[in-house]
């Protein structure tokens, strides 16, 4: 990670695309004129629903709010399913400046009235920075509690309050101001930890201006008219009135007679109110009665919600467990309408006193299951932990409460909702993509083809059956993907065949992180790692990960300025090519950091803006984005997030691309390179990255894909498929070339451990929660680096826990990354036997897992049958059978067997 990551919470990115498309509009939304980064938020806007053709029941009137009598002797079936589902809540941010208890000093006081967890990242603009760029402030302005963002930013958490003029809770801070000619403006922007969302006005930072010039700045807060005092660029901030006073009548002062008057200048208070919309969870059900009626013969359904606003539900019938949703005869209840000959949608009535709604369905005698989804607006659709929901009629009712329950989460993901593209069964989609790899596969595995194709002929299918598999993820992931790599039924050989691809390297690599946070420090990092390559050689390493390598302006490298300038604080060009070439004799592939998303500028422009660069890369302002607001780039706009401490690089430009596909080709050549650690990747397209790895033919790649996991009221949740599907999504665009760090698994493994919350480490499929559990050959998996360890200690794992995190990682399928603190430590010698227990029971990238245990104090699985592991202080022990297990590592709340040899 870049220099400048403030801490795991980071950017919250947009949820997973719903299943259901083409539908009929409902309650539209409308956008709200407040934003946050980097999504637009919308307020609710309300339409009413569209009735349609209804039919009427004969038994029950569905417009009666009272639910049908259904005796305990007559229901086949009830139960009530939770529903979780993410609510807008409007509300405000406030600004306000006034003058202090001494009149010689103001008080800037930023508050919001929503609840949370809210943290004021800001800092200020000097006259001399032209306000384009952040410094931090003098320390008597920093309040109690603040905590320092490298060298140009504050954190400050807002307390609660009840100082609002409606009298309800509010969070602020307040900031003391001195008059200060040198502080042009102070920025801001307001953070929601628990959720990781930053708040902005109009896509860009707030700006409060303490001196005067004009400027139609649409960030401005409190703005006013001025009086161009201040030429120039500084014409662009505009707020705050400064006023000169020509009388000497201050207030809780008296006038001397006898002084020269100066001119004295004064700030104008304001209070000012900024929309702002935030998401937050809601917890919801919907109870289903199920009973026969005995005059009719048919199933009567009753379904009832305490859902807000209108609901539909989206239903069919189904006659046996394939669940192919169908459509019953009529009647059906009112207010329902046929979607595309394949389902039905009913508006569900309100009942008695506008709290929640309800509906009563029936069902021929001769269908087994009822299946529904609901739908709240355009965009709002709710199910039963991923899958529709399910309803047995018949004597599948009668089931006990557990085995109906297990029966219901068990569904599996080949069911049909009545909202498949028309004409196209995805069963024989999946089957057609799934043969085509098979064929593939058994084509290499051919003895007979083998003696016909060249090496080459056969990477170039290997090749091909990566992308296949790449493709048809992105065809198939839903909000819960039910595609995962195991599904490709490939063929096991004894002995795993070495398939090399930029995305996995061999399938069987250990990478070493070769540097901390402080080792630039020294002058001489790349000698002193030198020396360490056998010993990093005989543990077991098969890649090792350098630092940046190029001239930077931040020590660490990574805000870089001259990329082909490689003398740096860890050594210069020839220390680097004789460390690189060391690793090289005693086996170890070595990556490159390469930092593509920003780069820092040598020169200003005519606005005092540095975004002109020099060096061999003389590139002009049209290489910066044009949405970074810091630094006034010609370019297209942003294809990611925004990196606001350097320019952002506009990876659209071809000059641009061409550029660093010879860079990243000399590098190869001139250094000796085998692959990269791409930093900071949620900056750009994943797309381009691909470009980039086709150009440098890399052994290994992986990208830092870094944003927030999923928290509601400061407790990590427990599904984190949103999380990790960020992460898929880029790998996905990056068509498999690259791996990415798995920050969802390092996100749950620190929660689990540190709460001793065990059953964290298990989905709801019953799969690693990671992105190990989805796409395990691309996930390189870590517990610690540079950022969160050593001297940072930004996401610092858990004291005294690690080893159980080394115990999962280096068991488990995905590329392990053990941090170079760890390993020189009083680690070494259990990191060494678990890597070397790892190449001994040949665990790679794709490896099986089979988790066996995952509760409160307790997880345990297998992998490959051939590994059993047990992290936490409880109990577990693999079960005998013909192949016995041996305990070959224990330690501190882990324990690790093998089958016996």
């Amino acid at each position: 990670m870049s220099s400048i990551a403030l801490d795991p919470l980071l950017y919250h990115c947009a949820k997973a695309k719903h299943r259901f498309h083409h539908r009929p509009r409902f309650n539209m939304l409308k956008p709200c004129s407040f934003t946050y980064c980097p999504n637009k938020l919308l307020c609710h806007g309300r339409k009413t629903f569209v009735h349609y053709n209804s039919y009427r029941l004969p038994t029950f009137k569905a417009t009666t709010t009272n639910a049908p009598t259904f005796q305990s002797t007559d229901v086949l079936f009830k139960e009530t399913f939770p529903l979780k589902r993410n609510e807008k809540l409007e509300g405000r941010i406030s600004v306000k400046l006034a003058q202090g208890k001494d009149h010689n000093k103001w008080e800037l006081t930023v508050g919001c009235n929503l609840a949370g967890k809210w943290i004021l990242h800001w800092g200020v603009s000097l006259i001399d920075d032209s306000g384009s760029e952040w410094d931090q402030p003098p320390k008597e302005m920093i309040p109690p509690g603040s905590i320092t963002i490298k060298d140009y930013a504050i954190e400050t958490p807002l307390k609660k309050s009840s100082s609002s003029s409606s009298g309800d809770v509010v969070h602020e801070v307040k900031i003391d101001l001195a008059p200060d000619k040198t502080i042009a403006a102070i920025n801001f922007v307001l953070k929601d930890e628990e959720t990781g969302i930053w708040y902005q006005h109009k896509g860009r930072d707030f700006k409060v201006p303490l001196l005067d010039y004009c400027g139609e700045d649409g960030n401005i807060v409190g703005a006013k008219k001025g009086l161009g005092l201040w030429p120039g660029a500084l014409g662009q901030l505009s707020n705050l009135l400064v006023k000169t006073e020509t009388n000497s009548k201050d207030q809780g002062s008296s006038s001397e007679s006898g002084d020269t008057k100066e001119d004295k200048k004064s700030l104008e208070g304001f209070y000012e109110e900024l929309p702002i919309v935030k998401e937050v969870a809601v917890d919801n059900s919907i109870s289903v009665s199920v009973k026969k009626c005995p005059e009719t013969t048919k199933y009567l359904l009753y379904l009832e919600s305490d859902l807000p606003g209108d609901v539909v539900v989206h239903w069919g019938a189904c006659r046996d467990d394939t669940r192919k949703w169908e459509i019953p005869a009529a009647p059906h209840p009112p207010e329902t309408t046929v979607f595309k000959n394949k389902a039905l949608r009913t508006l569900l009535q309100p009942k008695e006193g506008g709290k929640g709604c309800s509906g009563v369905f029936t069902i021929e005698e001769d269908f087994g299951g009822f299946l529904f989804v609901l739908k709240q607006n355009e965009n709002s659709w709710l199910n039963y932990k991923g899958d529709d929901f399910y309803i047995p009629l018949s004597s599948s009712g009668n089931l006990p409460d557990q085995q109906r329950k297990s029966k219901l989460k068990d569904s599996g993901a080949s069911k049909k909702s009545g909202e498949e593209s028309e004409g196209v069964s995805v069963t024989a989609y999946t089957d057609g993509i799934i043969k085509e790899i098979r064929n593939l596969v058994t084509d290499i595995s051919s003895q007979k083809t083998k003696k016909k194709k060249t090496k080459e002929a056969q990477e170039n299918i290997l090749q091909e059956i990566e992308k296949l598999a790449a493709e048809a993820y992105s065809i198939f992931r839903s909000s819960a993907p039910t595609f995962t790599e195991e599904i490709i039924e490939m063929p096991k050989p004894v002995e795993p065949p070495v398939r090399i691809s930029s995305g996995t390297g061999s399938g069987f690599e250990i990478l070493c992180q070769g540097f901390n946070w402080e080792s630039h420090k020294s002058g001489r990092w790349y000698m002193e790692l030198k020396e360490k390559a056998a010993e990093l050689s005989s543990l077991g390493f098969t890649v090792l990960w350098l630092p940046p390598p190029t001239e930077s302006v931040s020590p660490e490298g990574y805000m870089p300025k001259d990329l082909y300038n490689l003398n740096s604080r860890y050594g210069n060009i020839d220390e680097l090519k004789d460390v690189v070439k060391t690793f090289h004799d005693v086996g170890i592939k070595v990556l490159g950091d390469a930092v593509l998303n920003h780069r820092c500028a040598h020169f200003k422009n005519q606005n005092g803006i540095w975004n002109i660069f020099g060096g061999r890369l003389n590139w002009d302002d049209r290489a910066v984005v044009s949405d970074d607001p810091h630094f006034q780039g010609r370019g297209n706009k942003s294809s990611g997030d925004n990196f606001h401490a350097a320019p952002n690089i506009d990876h659209s430009q071809d000059f641009v691309r061409n550029d660093i596909k010879e860079w990243l080709c000399w590098l190869r050549k001139e250094i000796g390179y085998d692959g990269w650690r791409l930093d900071f990747v949620r900056g750009f397209w994943g797309g381009y990255v691909k470009d980039y790895l086709d150009a440098s033919e890399p052994y290994f790649a992986v990208g830092e894909y870094w944003d927030s996991l999923s928290y509601t009221y400061g407790e990590m949740d427990h599904n984190q498929d949103a999380h990790r599907q960020r992460i898929v999504d880029w790998i996905n665009a990056t068509n498999g070339t690259a791996g990415a760090f798995d920050v969802t698994t390092k996100g749950i493994l620190h929660s689990a451990l540190d709460r001793c919350e065990y059953w964290r480490l298990s989905d709801e499929k019953g799969k690693p929660p990671g992105v190990v559990g989805w796409w395990p050959s691309r996930a390189v998996t870590f517990i610690e680096n540079h950022d969160t360890g050593s001297t940072q200690g930004h996401w610092r794992f858990p004291g005294g826990k690690e080893m159980q995190g080394y115990a999962y990682l280096l068991t488990h399928p995905g590329t392990p990354s053990v941090f170079y603190d760890h390993i020189f430590s009083h680690y070494k010698s259990e990191i060494a036997a678990l890597i070397s227990l790892r190449k001994r029971n040949k665990v790679n990238c794709r490896s099986v897992v089979k988790i066996v245990k995952a509760e409160r104090d307790v997880y345990a699985a297998t992998i490959d049958e051939t590994v059993a592991v047990k992290i936490g202080p409880g109990n577990f022990e693999p079960p005998s059978g013909s192949s016995g297990w041996s305990l070959v590592i224990e330690g501190k709340d882990y324990k690790v067997w093998e089958v016996s040899k």
